[in-house]
């Protein structure tokens, strides 16, 4: 039998009540069909689980669809019509990402083409697709009285150091300048992103290079949509695929290729106070799993800082429960993204965003990852000489890649 729901969609002109209609049948038969799941992310797909894997794929019984088929099947056949429980629709994966503003040209879709007990995952019904952050009640988010934004009477003069969005970056130096227009009498600050040519909106090498926060304009500047230095702000530009790993549970790809320095999507999640996420993972089975859905916004943390939310623990995103598709991405040794701290509006530094972008060419079709520990492991650690008895307290990696350091964490 086929593994693809579309071939059940009936054909046109069959009769309802021989079979009922898909309630959606244009976007079920344009999209690859996607799937739900809890992923284990990179280094987290149950060990046990894994090696108790049985070695031959079970045979499907006659007129039985896979299990993601199945879970998909209620939404593509009846949500959208007038008897649907809202609940239910509330609650379905493929109903939330058909929200979102950039679903027709920027599909999220998930799929599960694994073979073996693989091929029977879905998504956990629990998880909840959003599009962007949710603070906690107990996050504080600065007023309107209290947001500023630049000033700038066109778009090309928030790359100089007019524009207030950049006084914090240093100024530019000789690098990356070819793209830059005479100075008009300024030096130009020390802007993230090229701005002209086929390099227009990619980050430049020497950001690539750093770990250094990138700051940009928002909706409280002055400057329109379509400023240079918006590209986070923009939002995501290409599509992603959901997928099924071998051995890694879930994973992240995109159908086409994605440039060095080029904006992929932002790690989403629920924002939640230190002793909340410290909270979350004591009652954790596995503690450690739940660090890999949880990511300290601690990029500007400062004992010494004038501001008080600066100066106290940092605010966490949690993105296990509810996330956006980069939640599923895996973990590598040698990754081919990197996540940069991004800053609209300055007293949003607290809560900043966590960007993910391209360190190299990826080719449409490869797996997206990062480094979870950005190289935090010690090398040490790498060349095989942790002591036997740390290592059985450490998370085996399974990046499978030259640099693999052989654990996460």
């Amino acid at each position: 039998m086929s593994s693809n729901l579309l071939d059940t969609i009936p054909p046109e002109g069959y009769s309802p009540h021989q079979q009922s209609k898909p309630a959606c049948p244009t976007l079920y038969r344009s999209i690859p069909i996607p799937a739900p799941s809890r992923v284990f992310s990179s280094q987290h797909a149950s060990h046990d689980r894994i090696s108790s894997r049985a070695s031959s794929t079970p045979v499907e019984q006659p007129h039985q669809l896979p299990k993601m088929e199945e879970a998909m099947k209620q939404h593509f056949f009846y949500h959208g019509k007038p008897d649907t429980d809202p609940s239910e629709a509330e609650k379905c994966h493929w109903c939330q990402i058909r929200s979102f503003k950039t679903h027709k040209k920027l599909p999220i879709t998930i799929v599960n083409e694994a073979k073996g007990d693989e091929r029977k995952e879905v998504l956990n019904p629990d998880f909840k697709f959003i599009d962007h952050s949710i603070p906690s009640d107990d996050v504080p988010i600065a007023g309107a009285s209290f947001r500023t934004g630049c000033n700038c009477a066109d778009d090309e003069q928030c790359m100089y150091s007019t524009c207030e969005c950049l006084d914090e970056m240093a100024p530019d130096s000789d690098e990356d300048m070819s793209d830059a227009p005479p100075a008009r009498g300024r030096r130009m600050q020390k802007f993230q992103y090229h701005h002209s040519g086929t390099k227009a909106g990619l980050l430049k090498s020497r950001i690539l290079d750093s770990r250094e926060p990138i700051y940009e304009c928002h909706d409280g500047c002055s400057c329109s949509k379509n400023c240079p230095n918006r590209v986070v702000e923009r939002g995501r530009t290409v599509p992603l695929q959901i997928f099924r790993t071998k051995n890694r549970g879930w994973g992240v790809k995109c159908p086409v290729d994605i440039k060095k320095g080029q904006f992929v999507d932002k790690y989403l999640g629920e924002i939640i106070t230190s002793e909340e996420a410290n909270r979350r993972r004591a009652e954790s089975t596995v503690s450690d799993k739940k660090d890999v859905y949880l990511f300290a916004l601690d990029k500007f943390s400062d004992p010494d800082s004038p501001d008080p939310l600066l100066r106290a623990p940092p605010f966490e995103v949690d993105g296990e429960w509810m996330s956006g598709p980069t939640r599923f991405i895996n973990h590598s040794c040698d990754p081919n993204m990197r996540i940069f701290a991004r800053v609209g509006d300055a007293v949003d530094k607290h809560v900043h965003d966590l960007a993910l972008f391209a360190i190299r060419d990826i080719p449409a079709g490869e797996e997206l990852t990062f480094d979870y520990v950005d190289g935090g492991l010690a090398e040490e650690d790498a060349g095989g000489l942790v002591p036997d008895d740390k290592k059985k307290d450490m998370t085996k990696c399974l990046c499978g890649t030259k640099k693999c350091r052989g654990f996460l964490w």
